[in-house]
């Protein structure tokens, strides 16, 4: 069973995020030949003051 463990910054809307997991999966059964049940997506959204990249976080960014 295929699991997906996704972290993305915060502020997507529903519909993106399902549009993101049937895309996901779709491909994922294709590549894989598997069922669309045996596909798992976790998403985690993230605060951008929670995420920092080359020592800066995002928050702060502009």
């Amino acid at each position: 069973m295929p699991t997906f463990h996704v972290e993305m910054f915060e502020g997507r809307t529903v519909e993106q995020k399902r549009k993101f997991v049937e895309e996901v999966t779709r491909v994922t059964c294709e590549t894989l030949g598997c069922t669309p049940s045996a596909v798992d997506i976790i998403i985690t959204d993230v605060k951008r003051e929670n995420w920092a990249t080359g020592g800066e976080l995002w928050a702060d960014k502009k």
